[in-house]
């Protein structure tokens, strides 16, 4: 039986953690732990307080002894899960999801998770199942709603999702996510009373912040298909700003970091490790920014019977916070060996994702741009193709489209702006020490005459042509991204010069873009 001090230690830790204060907590634990390393009580605690630190590898070690000791521990395993589910080991996540279920098939927190997961993994008949069983039997779960609606639009069922949040605020009237998420279907247009309907919530003045954020987005989205240019703008712009205040954004550290990043990646620190890395050829990384047409190419790459899709990965950006020390800086420090190393383990990392067993798959997360260096260090017979859009079209498509917290730098005109600039400055710099490793589709130019350009992007990729690629739209792949409707219709050029009608008040935009926007396409020296 546990001694009555190490009992009252364990209730304290817990106190701590509940008032948010995992400082205190770890103390008291580490003293039950540092007596008995086995008791799973304090090493479950000591694991949330890692993770609420970041520490997820120190967290998921915890929790993997934790239910060494005690494999029946249902309360441990539930966080394990979602622990790997966060660090995008959906595949672990699921197997320990099926042992939970084992013993508790009904569980509604299991299914939630099992459901999100399946998702996570592509599985997305098997997600929408799920979600469609949990909700006949715990119908009341907001959440619930709103993924199982997310999951039916990725699945390319559109028709299907627009029941489905509609059916959530019916059920929900104040759900603004739902309303939300109506409006971040590209091709949908809100009914009249939809609109009423979101100003009336707006009007009582008592939603949350979150909730007037998000009802301000999809009205803007609303007002800007009736033609109301300036009344949207407003909502835009009222939207933006509520968060922007909740997101820690360093416009001055982003520029700095991309500085250091061409000061480590020079010519002769390439040259020096040329021949270092993994051979294998199999990624093709659509790096850029954000709402610059990379969806698009990965439609079109992926309807080629070569390539698959898979998502937007993390993989690159866990391998950089796993290295011992500042980067870009220690890879200076690294042996020609580690980057091989780091090439496998990408891959192994990323084989998981790889549903359709083809020679070649896609990694379409854009902040990859950041990392082409490292990409060529790592994978040097790999692909980069670089996506990019006229700078205002780009810059305003940001600004209006609400990214939560990921995208930090999309909630302020003149940040855009900056960031589209230090984009092409790193860019510039990489084709000049990596001429001809990188290949750049224009949007323009793609819409333009998507024969042409789909043919030099095949060209580069050492790939025949295939005319799929070309009727990419019949391609049924499930897409994630706030493009998944759009890129199931034929191209057509509407958006190109859709940031025109929004040009009076995108002053802070042009200003910040400077030389870039009158230079575009080219790059000022």
């Amino acid at each position: 039986m546990m001694a009555a001090a190490e009992q009252t230690l364990l209730r304290d830790a817990a106190a701590a953690l509940r008032d948010d204060r995992p400082e205190i907590a770890e103390r008291p634990l580490r003293q039950v732990l540092a007596a008995h390393p086995d008791n799973v009580d304090a090493l479950k605690m000591l694991a949330e307080i890692a993770v609420r630190a970041g520490c997820h590898e120190d967290a998921e070690a915890l929790l993997a002894r934790c239910l060494e000791c005690a494999p029946d521990f249902a309360a441990a395993r539930y966080r394990y899960a979602t622990l790997l589910f966060r660090q995008n080991k959906v595949h672990r996540a699921l197997a320990e999801i099926e042992r939970l279920l084992q013993d508790d098939p009904r569980n509604p927190e299991c299914l939630a998770l099992q459901a999100v997961a399946l998702g996570g993994a592509g599985d997305y008949d098997g997600a929408i199942a799920c979600h469609q069983n949990l909700l006949r039997e715990h119908p009341d779960r907001s959440g619930a709603w709103l993924n199982y609606a997310l999951d039916l639009k990725t699945a390319g069922r559109g028709r299907e999702s627009i029941a489905a949040y509609r059916g959530a605020i019916a059920r929900f009237p104040d759900l603004a996510e739902a309303y939300w998420a109506l409006g971040n279907l590209k091709t949908f247009r809100f009914e009249a009373a939809e609109i009423d309907a979101m100003q009336v919530q707006l009007a009582r003045g008592d939603p949350p912040a979150r909730a007037r954020c998000l009802l301000h987005f999809a009205l803007g989205k609303a007002l800007e298909d009736a033609g109301a240019f300036a009344q949207s703008f407003v909502h835009y712009a009222s939207a933006n700003a509520l968060q922007r205040a909740v997101v820690n954004y360093d416009a001055d550290g982003t520029t700095e970091a991309l500085r250091r990043v061409r000061d480590v990646f020079t010519r002769e620190f390439l040259d020096a490790r040329a021949g270092a890395g993994c051979g294998a050829p199999d990624p093709i990384f659509i790096v850029g920014l954000a709402r610059s047409g990379s969806t698009l190419i990965e439609q079109i790459l992926s309807s080629h019977p070569a390539i698959e899709a898979t998502m937007e990965l993390p993989n690159i950006g866990a391998l950089i916070d796993r290295l011992d020390g500042a980067y870009p800086e220690v890879l200076q420090t690294l042996d020609p060996e580690v980057f091989a190393a780091l090439g496998e383990e990408y891959l192994d990392e990323t084989r998981a994702h790889r549903r359709l067993g083809r020679r070649f798959f896609i990694d379409k997360m854009q902040e990859n741009f950041r990392h082409a260096g490292l990409i060529h260090l790592i994978l040097p017979n790999t692909k980069i193709v670089d996506a990019r859009r006229h700078p205002m079209a780009c810059g305003f498509s940001n600004f209006r489209q609400n990214f939560e917290s990921f995208y930090g730098v999309s909630y302020d005109l003149a940040d855009i702006g900056r960031y589209y600039t230090d984009y092409a400055a790193l860019m510039a710099h990489f084709d000049s020490v990596l001429p001809g490793r990188i290949h750049r589709v224009f949007y323009e130019r793609l819409v333009a005459d998507p024969q042409h350009e789909v043919g030099l992007l095949l060209d580069y990729l050492g790939l025949p042509s295939d005319a799929r690629c070309l009727r990419f739209h019949d391609n049924e792949r499930p897409v994630r991204t706030a493009s998944s409707e759009q890129v199931r219709l034929p191209i057509y050029t509407d958006a190109l010069e859709q940031w025109r009608n929004y040009e009076p008040w995108l002053a802070p935009l042009k200003a910040a873009l400077g030389p870039v926007l009158a230079s575009y396409p080219d790059v000022p020296a």
